[in-house]
């Protein structure tokens, strides 16, 4: 996870979107937030965008439609493949901001909000060894998004022990 938002940060100032200084002040919180909590959702994005206000989510999206030519997707309704959805890991797409929705003739469709770290993209590669096809979206929609996946095998593992 630091290692994400560690490579998000250095590509925000890279592309202009944020300052050096933002950037310092943005990771001193983080470092805060995750020696006091045990939050999932801590993300550098989030204390840039939420809290410092340096940036907005809309900004940095924008950027990556426009400028890197990706596709942006809505996961609100997104009906992910079972065998996909089975063996996704919570963890790693919490960490990284990133979903693979879908594989299809040996290529991966993956739904991020973290495009621009670099270390999430080289992760993905490194897991999937496949070619991937890269979607941006924003957090909460990531976050939505693995909150219902989580329920649903809560409550697959609940049917589980109630058999």
């Amino acid at each position: 996870m630091m290692r994400a938002n560690r490579a998000l940060g250095s590509s925000l100032v890279e592309h202009n979107l944020i300052t050096v200084e933002a950037l310092d002040a943005a990771n001193e919180r983080l470092l805060e937030l995750n020696a006091n909590e045990s939050n999932e959702n801590v993300s550098l994005l989030h204390i840039l965008v939420y809290e410092k206000q340096s940036l907005t989510e809309e900004q940095v999206l924008s950027y990556e439609v426009e400028e890197m030519g990706l596709g942006m997707v809505d996961l609100s309704n997104y009906d992910q493949p079972y065998d996909l959805r089975k063996k996704l890991e919570l963890d790693a797409c919490r960490a990284t901001w990133t979903v693979p929705l879908d594989v299809e003739e040996g290529m991966h469709f993956l739904a991020t909000a973290y495009y621009l770290s670099p270390a999430v993209r080289s992760y993905w590669e490194r897991q999937l060894e496949t070619p991937i096809l890269w979607f941006v979206t924003s957090m909460e929609n990531i976050g939505d998004f693995l909150r219902k996946l989580q329920i649903e095998r809560d409550n697959e593992g609940m049917g589980l022990r109630n058999k």
